[in-house]
């Protein structure tokens, strides 16, 4: 198969590690994005690789900070790439001009704020290049469905970067669920510390919440799980604490943390019902110890399952943190190999752009189509849709005080 060739939009953290002139503080100091990609291309599985986000002064800084870490520390590993806007330019939209120099079959990542994510994934769409949307996918159940059917026509495949499907305990769990029998009850938790709000203050609580941000992970993880067993959600009610974010200089209307607390009913069974609540902050202590507080459980009618992603049995002390730290190193192994090449190809961030980019390439070369892809289970675009309605019917719930419906009819999706 031919190699893929790739447009990074989006030029911040989870891209290249870059925030507000220098190395993210949080455990993406070089990014996964642009370093899966650097990796992808050395090894022939993408081809030429841009990067276009709206400030194009910010791209020499970024330039050293990819070199100095990540080709001085992995063997001289390529980062180059070619940028939009100039680099004396400040242009919001650059990304058209980027996507209009691709040809039909090449591919876009989209890392960028929440309301973006339509604008610059339909454009794309239309012009029939294959799309990667951080999640989520996007903040309306209307604009999911709206992408979908731009997708089927141009015969593109779009997929969300919902990476804990990978993460190997969650995948594992979601194996053993499917034999614990009906759904019955899930909670999970989902937190970052405080200080990460200073990256997200240009947009949290104005663009996007806590809810959007963070619950999408467990709904998504928790659909994934039962949707297989018949389920569907058919009602959702949110709270959110308020006063901490704002405190610290975000806008207003930002939210702490947010819990949305979901109804599940399994089709043609309406006797049997389940709940779903899920919590996200991004308020936990500065000193938490993990950059990412996470854990569920899954209660069926034949057993239960338990997971606590946050600390892994793995805790580093030291003097210059002035305390314990738990690192992930299954999501992106930054660690070097015994040659001193970059070694992270298992961990479960690096999986989730491997799988985006092996999709590509499989439908350009006509083995598969993108409903092949939606059939393998994949966070696709049509695998996602039931995440996208649940995230809306929160911020409704909590906007408009009240629970927020659910329905399906004949494979339409709409709120009530």
């Amino acid at each position: 198969m031919e190699p893929l060739n790739v447009l990074m939009v989006g030029t911040g953290e989870y891209t290249t590690g870059f925030v507000g002139g220098g190395a993210s503080g949080s455990d993406k100091k070089v990014g996964v994005v642009g370093l899966s990609m650097f990796d992808l291309r050395q090894r022939g599985k993408v081809g030429k690789l841009g990067m276009v986000g709206v400030n194009g002064t910010k791209y020499p800084a970024i330039r050293e900070h990819l070199h100095k870490n990540i080709s001085l520390a992995y063997n001289g590993l390529d980062t180059s790439f070619e940028s939009h806007p100039a680099d004396d330019v400040k242009d919001p939209d650059a990304y058209k001009t980027a996507i209009d120099a691709l040809k039909p079959g090449d591919a876009i990542t989209i890392f960028t704020p929440d309301t973006t994510h339509y604008p610059i994934a339909l454009y794309a769409i239309e012009k029939g290049i294959h799309v990667m949307i951080t999640k989520p996918a996007v903040k309306l159940l209307e604009h999911h469905i709206a992408l979908l059917e731009a997708a089927e026509k141009t015969g593109v495949y779009v997929y969300i970067e919902h990476h804990k499907r990978y993460d190997p305990a969650y995948n594992d769990a979601k194996f053993r669920a499917l034999k614990l029998g009906d759904f019955n009850y899930y909670y999970s938790y989902m937190s970052q510390p405080k200080f990460q709000l200073e990256t997200f203050k240009a947009w949290a609580g104005i663009d996007s919440d806590i809810s959007y941000y963070l619950n999408s992970h467990h709904v998504d993880i928790c659909d994934s799980m039962v949707s297989q067993l018949g389920y569907a959600p058919v009602k959702v009610s949110a709270s959110a604490s308020k006063g901490i974010a704002t405190s610290l200089g975000c806008d207003q209307a930002t939210e702490d943390t947010i819990t949305l607390m979901v109804d599940w009913e399994k089709a043609g069974e309406p006797g049997k019902r389940a709940t779903g609540v899920y919590t996200a902050s991004w308020t936990a202590p500065q000193k938490a110890g993990v950059h990412s507080n996470q854990y569920f459980h899954y209660m069926a009618s034949g057993g239960e399952i338990r997971i606590n992603q946050a600390k892994r049995g793995y805790d580093v002390a030291d003097d210059s943190a002035g305390q314990l730290v738990w690192y992930n190193p299954f999501y992106m192994r930054y660690a070097p190999d015994e040659d001193g090449n970059f070694n992270g190809q298992t961990g479960y961030g690096y999986v989730s752009m491997e799988k985006f980019v092996d999709g590509c390439r499989a439908v350009n070369a006509g083995e598969l189509k993108p409903v092949d892809l939606d059939a393998k289970g994949l966070p696709t675009l049509r695998n996602t849709i039931a995440t996208t309605a649940i995230l809306e019917a929160g911020r409704r719930s909590i906007d408009e005080k009240r629970a927020v419906g659910i329905e399906q009819e004949n494979g339409i999706w709409r709120l009530v």
